[in-house]
């Protein structure tokens, strides 16, 4: 998938001594896949948790029932609160969460390659990002592993710095 990407992440959790997280949707547990792909991973990867199903988003991740009903599964207060809640769930430094539609067709509305990641870091706070990805389901989420795994890791660089007293 993207070993460079999840060796680049790994490398900067160990430099720090901190662990991550996932909370997965579309991506159905392949970012965390990719993580513990790399040799070494034990050392920072706490576990993931697929929350396909809505439900599952709300009573294991801890996603709000006001989230879910207003905006939705797909959107940025849910991936956020997906991130949080594996983070406290899993007892990880940082989580990164998938939330979105693969297709091939839209579901509630959004058009397939419609995707929200987030990032929650601590004291770090949390970073979202939406993206409008094309081609097939298979494509869409390949994509989006290696969109959350870029998210992560320039969120770790930018505490890393930040935390040397460098930007």
């Amino acid at each position: 998938m993207s070993d460079d990407a999840a060796g680049a992440v790994l490398a900067l959790l160990l430099e720090r001594g901190q662990s991550v997280a996932t909370a997965e949707s579309l991506t159905g547990g392949w970012v965390c896949a990719a993580l513990t792909a790399v040799p070494g991973a034990s050392a920072a990867v706490r576990g993931g948790v697929t929350a396909y199903a809505v439900a599952v988003k709300h009573t294991v991740l801890g996603v709000p029932a006001e989230v879910l009903d207003g905006v939705g599964a797909v959107s940025p207060a849910c991936a956020v609160a997906m991130a949080r809640g594996g983070a406290r769930l899993l007892g990880a430094d940082w989580c990164v969460a998938t939330t979105g539609v693969a297709g091939p067709g839209p579901s509630d509305g959004h058009p397939a390659g419609t995707v929200h990641l987030a990032v929650a870091g601590g004291e770090h706070g949390v970073a979202h990002r939406a993206l409008h990805l094309h081609g097939s389901r298979e494509q869409i989420r390949r994509q989006t592993v290696t969109a959350a795994l870029d998210l992560l890791e320039e969120r770790l660089d930018t505490c890393l710095s930040q935390s040397r007293g460098t930007v």
